[in-house]
Parts: C-alpha cells; sequence; structure tokens
C-alpha cells in the first residue's frame, strides 16, 4: 500500500488534514498521546484506491535545530513514505523552520508536493506562486476547513494507485504474529518454517521490526510476518521501540489474520487483550495462540481451564478459535495452520442475499425487537455489502430504534447459521430512503 506522510511545522493543519483523508468512518490504527508526539498511522479510501496516511509532530526550530527525538521520528516517517505532503500555512510568511524541513525533504530525494493550507478565498489563492521558492515542482492550495482543494489533493496522491479490483480471495493469505515482548513469536516463526530464520533469544524485544516470511504450506504460497513485541506505552522507553510498535501496528493493517500468541507460563495478562482489540478494531481475523505448552504440568487437565479462562477473559471475541501448543518442541504445532486458514476462509465468505433475509425474516419472528415510545424497529432488507471483514447492511424503518441488545442478537443469529468463526462481522443500519 502507498505510504503518504505528512510533515511540517506546527499549527498548519496536518492533523485536520489528516482527519479529512481518513474520514470519520476510517480506521484508525494508531493514536497514542505521547508516543512520538501523538504520531498516528490512518488509511484513506478514495474512489475505490487506498493509501496509507501518517500524521506527524510538528517540526520546530530550538536552539538553532531540531529536537533531537523530533527530528528521528521525522526522519523514521520520511522513511517510510513513499509520498510527502509538505504543510504549510498559507496565511503566514515562510519562516526558518520550514526552510529547515525543505533541506531536510531535499535529502530524502523522495517525491514531494507542497501542501499549502488556509487558502480559503480567491485572494490568498492569487498568492501561492510565492511557495514556488520552496523548489519542489508541485504546489497546491487547499482549505482544509472550507473543504477547498481536498478532490484535487486526492486525484494527485492517487493518480499512480491502481483500482482495488482483484479478487480478494485468490490473493495469498498473509498472517501476523503480535503480542507481548518473549511470547515466543520468533521461535513460533521457525517451527513453522522448521528452520532458523528468526534471531531467538530469552532477552525481551530481541525482534526489533516487522519481518516478512514467504513460505509454502500443502502446495500454496503464503506470508508470514513476526511483529516486535507490543509493551505497554508507559514501558517504552527506547525511541527504536516507539519504531517498532507503529510497524506492528501497520503490520495488524496490511495483514489479513492476526495470530495473538500468549505464554501459558504468565497467562494472560490486560495487555494481552487491548492486543487483541488492536487487531479486531482493525477489523482483521484472529487465532489465539497459546504458546510455551510443554511448560505445563498436567496439560490435559489443564487444557479445560484454560479453555474456561479464555472464554472469561476474552469474552468481545468468543468467535475466535484457540490453539495450544510449543514452539520450542514443536507440540501440536500442526493445529495452527488450518486454524490460520479456516478464518482467513471465513474472513473473506460471502452469504447469497435470499439466505441472509431468511435467516434475519426468522429471527424477527422468534424474538421481536423492543418497541420504544410506541414505535417498533422494522427490518426491510438485508444484504452483504463487503468482505475482509464481512459487512452486513440492514435497511430499517427507523435506525434510531435499534438497541445494542438486539444489534447483538442479530449478530449471533448470523454467526449461528453461517461460519464466521474467527472474524468480525460488521453490521450497519440504514433507514429505507436513506441513500
Amino acid at each position: 500500500m502507498k505510504t503518504v506522510c505528512l510533515i511540517g511545522r506546527p499549527n498548519t493543519g496536518k492533523s485536520s488534514l489528516f482527519n479529512r483523508l481518513i474520514g470519520e468512518n476510517r480506521s484508525i490504527i494508531m493514536d497514542m498521546p505521547g508516543i512520538t508526539r501523538d504520531r498516528i498511522y490512518g488509511i484513506c479510501t478514495y474512489k475505490n484506491k487506498k493509501f496509507s496516511v501518517i500524521d506527524t509532530g510538528g517540526l520546530e526550530l530550538g536552539n538553532d535545530n531540531f529536537r533531537e527525538d523530533i527530528l528521528i521520528q521525522a526522519t523514521f516517517a520520511i522513511d517510510e513514505a513513499d509520498l510527502i505532503l509538505f504543510i504549510v500555512d498559507g496565511k503566514t510568511e515562510l519562516n526558518q523552520s520550514d526552510y529547515m524541513i525543505r533541506d531536510l525533504l531535499k535529502k530524502s530525494q523522495k517525491e514531494v508536493i507542497v501542501v499549502v493550507n488556509k487558502m480559503d478565498n480567491l485572494k490568498r489563492m492569487d498568492e501561492i506562486y510565492r511557495f514556488y521558492e520552496l523548489g519542489f515542482s508541485e504546489v497546491l492550495g487547499i482549505s482544509v476547513a472550507h473543504k477547498i482543494g481536498i478532490e484535487e489533493l486526492l486525484l494527485t496522491i492517487t493518480k499512480d494507485i491502481p483500482e482495488n479490483l482483484s479478487d480478494q480471495k485468490e490473493k495469498n493469505c498473509r498472517f501476523c504474529l503480535i503480542g507481548r515482548p518473549n511470547v515466543g513469536k520468533s521461535s513460533l516463526v521457525n517451527a513453522i518454517l522448521n528452520e532458523e530464520r528468526a534471531i531467538v533469544s530469552d532477552i525481551a524485544g530481541t525482534t526489533r521490526d516487522a519481518t516478512d516470511t514467504k513460505f509454502t504450506y500443502h502446495g500454496k504460497d503464503y506470508i508470514m510476518v513476526d511483529t516486535a513485541g507490543m509493551r505497554k506505552k508507559g514501558r517504552i522507553y527506547e525511541s527504536v521501540e516507539k519504531y517498532s510498535l507503529l510497524r506492528s501496528l501497520k503490520a495488524i493493517e496490511e495483514s489479513d489474520v492476526c495470530v495473538l500468541v500468549i505464554d501459558a507460563l504468565e497467562g494472560i495478562t490486560l495487555h494481552d487483550k487491548h492486543i487483541a482489540g488492536l487487531a479486531i478494531d482493525a477489523g482483521k481475523a484472529l487465532v489465539l495462540c497459546v504458546n510455551k505448552w510443554d511448560t505445563i504440568k498436567n496439560p490435559e487437565t489443564e487444557l479445560k481451564k484454560w479453555q474456561e479462562l479464555i472464554k472469561y477473559e476474552f469474552q468481545f471475541v468468543t468467535y475466535t478459535p484457540v490453539v495450544f501448543l510449543s514452539a520450542l518442541t514443536k507440540k501440536r504445532i500442526h493445529l495452527l495452520m488450518p486454524e490460520i486458514l479456516k478464518v482467513y476462509e471465513n474472513h473473506g465468505r460471502e452469504i447469497q442475499t435470499s439466505l441472509i433475509n431468511n435467516v434475519i425474516k426468522d429471527a424477527v419472528e422468534l424474538h421481536q425487537p423492543p418497541s420504544y415510545k410506541g414505535k417498533r424497529l422494522k427490518i426491510f432488507f438485508v444484504n452483504q455489502e463487503d468482505v475482509r471483514p464481512p459487512k452486513f447492511v440492514f435497511y430499517v424503518n427507523d435506525k434510531g430504534l435499534v438497541h445494542f441488545s438486539y444489534e447483538r442478537y442479530l449478530e449471533n443469529k448470523l454467526r449461528s447459521n453461517f461460519d464466521f468463526i474467527g472474524t468480525p462481522i460488521v453490521i450497519k443500519f440504514k433507514n429505507r430512503n436513506e441513500k
């Protein structure tokens, strides 16, 4: 996926433009204040084309130089980007910080578009020529607040991006291993590949980057991604670990299936559940993998206890399969890939419209929606709008009458009638006359 990075000094409108690009319904991958100055990853979809967007903290001079941590952050973002949007303020004159940023971008030799924000009227648009002195060939005037020039900017960004028209079910499955540091992700990579491909150590944090590995399983090609362990916000000290976390989050977004690795010795932690939530929020299929099962005494007895514990601790993903294995001894390792492939298939599952409507009709007859102030929800029609994850649209008389408990009831009916094990499903309600 093409990556677009927003760079500029403070208060030029970078974050406002970011929010405009990703839109209200776009999935924000990361928003963690205090880490690398509120760096945020998001996905923009425009006319059946997708690209990744990075918002960065404002770069400003201090003591004749940028603050070291901000400069490291900017350098990392520039290195990740295919295209850089250099955001400047159309209401003010260019200053020393702008020229320092220009020099930084020139050295990168990346494609740069100067985006002049706050060009709120035609008089200001006439002054856009003065920003060519920054030395970049492409300069666009916009106003995020007034939605001026956004369409032209999006057309420029996406001109070389092919439309996402390929059949998603035909592409190679890409899955990533996620989890806390030192739970055995790299050992699991080696066990799946049956070779020493990743550096394995009992020192937490050995893996610093998300690494892709192509391999063949039963005659088909797959891509496996090993990610750095995700620490809690308060435990991220080294700057390199901040970037490892960002890359892990990006790996989640670019994968079809996430395998959450849990340490059988340490048990389930709150952070394990938080990481699972990141995968679900990104709309990814999920498999829970309890590693280091060789360290458990009386595994048959403990298996039942663990199954009950997982059911209790992961109540928000009760549809997720669980695999108990040992990456070190490779015991039960053969159980993992079939589960990954099963949830991958379910993630892209399409259901006939007639079957969906029959199931929902029976569900409504069995349990009528609750009434509110004399009104009752009526469901006229249901269709599946998308896959990965499966998305269903319910056309109703008044979507304001939908109670969260009834929405959960409808989701459970869909799950009990169709195989959606391992994948989140999205339900949207629209009024019948709504476009």
